[in-house]
């Protein structure tokens, strides 16, 4: 095949950046309640002018995928030096009204309190979104080859004065032992396939939670044990018992000399991440 009959694609990264933060309370006496979220910004070119979008942009000719990441991350929102991974890439050809667009996906995981975000290139303004999720519904058939589960989640994303909504529907097929896995977006609030993309970065989010220290990239330097388990209920979407959590975590920290400060009630200690925890070998 000749060389002039490749088509060339263009290549875009897009950034899913989570976080968890504490919602104010008047009852100083009272646990903050802890919001998961996700940083958005309000596009100011076309397509999708006006619209909310993950981070993102064109890779350009010499750069690495993961020195594009920083630069958006830092010319769009001013976040930089954060925790990131890849997770996927996405090539469906309508995704991109702009021609054929495939984008790399990377999550990244951040202390809010150590960034303040700003608005800049390209971006009319840029926000953290507390992130809801609700099934609406699902359907579980079996087949000869395995089985055929469907879920539509409805995606609410609350800002300061607004409210997003998107509706997709995940499918998970298990064919001869084989998982496949598939994203519909049904509708969305949300630019180009970026509901799609959240979707995914959730899943992978809770599945690393399970076997990995991923949690602790959300963590301050130092922190109690009530805040760990909090962010990590908040992760795996469920309640965890006080003595199971701290038991599977206690190799995990180290106590520091320091206490809560502030506390409305009994001060309790502070505990940092054990740089030298290795995971458990059977």
């Amino acid at each position: 095949m000749e060389k002039e009959e490749y088509f060339k694609p263009s290549v875009t990264v897009d950034t899913i950046i989570f976080t968890i933060r504490d919602s104010e309370v008047e009852n100083y006496r009272k646990l903050p309640e802890k919001k998961f979220q996700i940083l958005l910004v309000k596009r100011s070119q076309e397509p999708y002018k006006d619209k909310w979008s993950l981070p993102g942009t064109f890779v350009g000719k010499e750069e690495r995928f993961e020195e594009a990441v920083n630069r958006c991350l830092e010319e769009k929102a001013n976040v930089k030096n954060i925790y990131l991974e890849q997770l996927y890439s996405w090539g469906e050809p309508s995704r991109d009204p702009r021609g054929r667009v495939i984008s790399t996906s990377y999550m990244g995981l951040v202390d809010s309190n150590e960034i303040k975000i700003k608005a800049g290139k390209n971006v009319e303004d840029v926000e953290w979104f507390t992130i809801k999720l609700n099934t609406l519904k699902e359907t579980n058939k079996e087949n000869k080859d395995g089985y055929y589960k469907t879920e539509d989640i409805q995606i609410l994303l609350e800002g300061k004065n607004k409210v997003l909504k998107s509706k997709v529907r995940v499918v998970k097929e298990l064919v001869n032992g084989n998982l496949i896995i598939y994203t519909q977006i049904l509708k969305s609030d949300l630019a180009f396939d970026h509901a799609k993309v959240l979707i995914y970065a959730i899943e992978r989010l809770k599945n690393k939670v399970e076997y990995t220290t991923i949690a602790f990239n959300l963590m301050p330097k130092t922190f109690t044990l009530t805040q760990l388990q909090q962010v990590y209920e908040i992760l795996l979407d469920k309640p965890l018992l006080k003595a199971n959590f701290r038991r599977k975590i206690a190799d995990m920290v180290i106590e520091t000399d320091g206490q809560e400060e502030n506390a409305g009630h009994r001060p309790s200690k502070l505990y940092k991440f054990n740089t030298n925890w290795q995971p458990h070998v059977f």
